[in-house]
């Protein structure tokens, strides 16, 4: 009787992914949703401030140490009623400058009376005013004004470095004296972006005559951009990544097929 052999013959292998990390679908569709997440996080950071902010060039020294001369800055849009006492704002008044924007600091608001000085301070409404932004060693009554009486729906200016400032004092025998309309504002500074000094100081020697000017949406948009860049470069590193992790692990060796004997 002749003996009999068998012949078995592998399973073939079925079809699917890589468990590696190269190969995984989910890893793959995770980086690209990071990557989606970051361009819309990014363009919508930079959308934002496009339709919120705008960029203004300071030419003069009068704002210093606030804003030195030459300084780039963002400004926020906004009302003439939305300014608030102690905001640095960008304005147009032809009585000022013809055909050309202003930055200044918004010291009184119509109905305030404002003078300087007494004690070395600017006084409005009969309260001295702590004033940390003006140039070292220096006093407000370098500026020395007489009393004035800020008439409705019109502002008080003054330069931060008072003693060359072409400000409110250096229009005062105007018929407004030297006050601007509200509606003259254009924009209220937020930063100094150029060279970067950040997010201006809040005006807190203002706070005892009333509400300030809450800060605008910069800090937000900045995340924004930051976070979107990270997960952008995050998202599409993990590609390259990952295929060198993978390359360095040590592949397990392929079992023979079983053969006939």
């Amino acid at each position: 009787m002749g003996g009999e052999s068998t012949t078995r013959t592998a399973p073939r292998s079925g079809g699917g992914t890589s468990s590696g990390p190269v190969g995984s679908r989910t890893g793959q569709r995770l980086s690209g949703l990071v990557v989606a997440l970051g361009l819309a996080l990014f363009l919508g950071g930079f959308g934002w401030a496009a339709l919120v902010y705008r960029p203004y060039t300071v030419p003069t020294s009068s704002m210093s140490p606030t804003i030195e001369g030459g300084s780039r800055v963002l400004a926020q849009k906004v009302d003439g009623d939305e300014v608030r006492r102690g905001d640095v704002v960008v304005f147009s008044d032809k009585e000022w400058v013809s055909n050309a924007l202003v930055v200044k600091r918004v010291v009184a608001v119509g109905g305030d009376t404002v003078a300087c000085c007494t004690e070395g301070k600017l006084t409005v409404n009969g309260k001295q005013i702590e004033e940390p932004y003006l140039p070292e060693g220096s006093l407000a009554e370098i500026q020395d004004f007489p009393t004035v009486k800020v008439p409705e729906g019109r502002l008080f200016l003054l330069g931060d470095e008072r003693q060359g400032s072409l400000d409110s004092t250096a229009h005062l025998t105007d018929a407004a004296q030297g006050t601007v309309a509200r509606s003259a504002v254009e924009a209220r500074v937020d930063a100094v972006v150029y060279p970067w000094k950040g997010m201006l100081k809040s005006p807190t020697g203002f706070e005892a005559l009333g509400t300030l000017s809450r800060p605008g949406p910069l800090r937000t948009i900045l995340w924004m951009i930051v976070g979107g860049t990270v997960l952008i470069f995050g998202g599409a590193a993990y590609g390259p990544i990952a295929k060198r992790i993978s390359a360095r692990r040590p592949r397990r060796p392929q079992p023979e097929p079983a053969g006939a004997r």
